[in-house]
């Protein structure tokens, strides 16, 4: 039995601003960036995640973006806060941060560097949503980035034993794992897909929303991959989601967050630059990317 709560559409992964060199935060630019991606067709926003750079912010930094967001989308918006860090404590002081904040929820990436058992993961995600009774948690699954695997298994176990652990965001990218949690998760179970090649396939299998990092550069294709298949106009949702998984190649699945940020410079919104060890893009990058962005037609 889950919580009651609805969470539908694109989320975008909000990069963050930063000033040169990564030193501070660009907080001015926050609030303009998350009402350019609504305008594109953005539903809700996910603020200090894997795209936002999240695990590179201090917790104080990540606590006044998520201020900053809130502050300046409009009320209504659905904003899911990452909160997850290597350790309890911070992930369990940003999660309570949160709530108190006013975001419609968390989203809690497995811990990483070290490897854990499900025993062990089990138990950390279980104390989290119990620390924080009555407000809604979501798994974040991304074993590229944070190691440790969220099987299904285990995804359904803690949805099963934890009313307010209400969804997972899946960015494994193994649309199998997604089909077994869809299949099988108790009823208002979010399952979200965050890999963007195969968008139409997950929304088609169930998943009610998606997160997305490339929504920060082409958010209008992947809402209408969405708004198409609402509308069981399929043969053009899959003609955008061709273009999605060429854009999604185009900025190499955001292995370089700086390239996020070019394509936005390039589409006329000054998004900052990234934090160190994130690297800026050399000129030979931005010229290519520049005539691919043209080649898709979003230049």
């Amino acid at each position: 039995m889950t919580m009651k709560i609805k969470i539908r559409g694109i989320m975008a992964a909000m990069v963050t601003p930063f000033t040169k060199g990564g030193e501070n935060v660009d907080y001015d630019k926050i609030g303009p960036l998350a009402n350019r991606l609504l305008s594109q067709g953005a539903h809700g926003l996910f603020p200090c995640g894997t795209t936002s750079e999240g695990m590179l912010m201090s917790a104080e930094e990540r606590k006044e973006t998520l201020e900053e967001v809130l502050r300046t989308a409009p009320k209504k918006t659905p904003v899911i806060a990452h909160t997850g860090c290597l350790d309890y404590a911070t992930t369990l002081e940003l999660t309570r941060h949160a709530r108190d904040a006013g975001a419609t929820a968390a989203s809690i990436v497995a811990p990483g560097y070290y490897a854990y058992d499900d025993a062990g993961l089990f138990q950390y995600y279980r104390n989290l949503a119990r620390a924080v009774d009555g407000f809604p948690i979501l798994l974040y699954n991304i074993p590229a980035c944070a190691r440790n695997v969220l099987s299904p298994e285990l995804v359904l176990k803690l949805a099963e034993s934890e009313e307010n652990i209400v969804g997972i965001k899946d960015s494994s990218g193994v649309m199998t794992a997604l089909t077994r949690m869809i299949g099988n998760a108790p009823d208002g179970f979010h399952v979200i897909c965050g890999t963007d090649d195969y968008g139409f396939q997950a929304i088609l299998a169930g998943c009610p929303a998606l997160v997305s990092g490339l929504s920060n550069v082409v958010c209008e294709i992947y809402a209408a991959v969405y708004e198409n298949i609402q509308k069981k106009n399929l043969k053009k949702a899959w003609q955008e989601q061709i273009r999605l998984e060429r854009a999604a190649r185009i900025f190499k699945y955001g292995q370089n967050l700086a390239s996020f940020k070019e394509g936005l410079r390039l589409r006329g919104f000054d998004a900052g630059y990234v934090r160190p060890p994130q690297r800026d893009l050399t000129a030979a990058e931005k010229k290519q990317l520049e005539k691919d962005m043209q080649e898709l037609g979003v230049i």
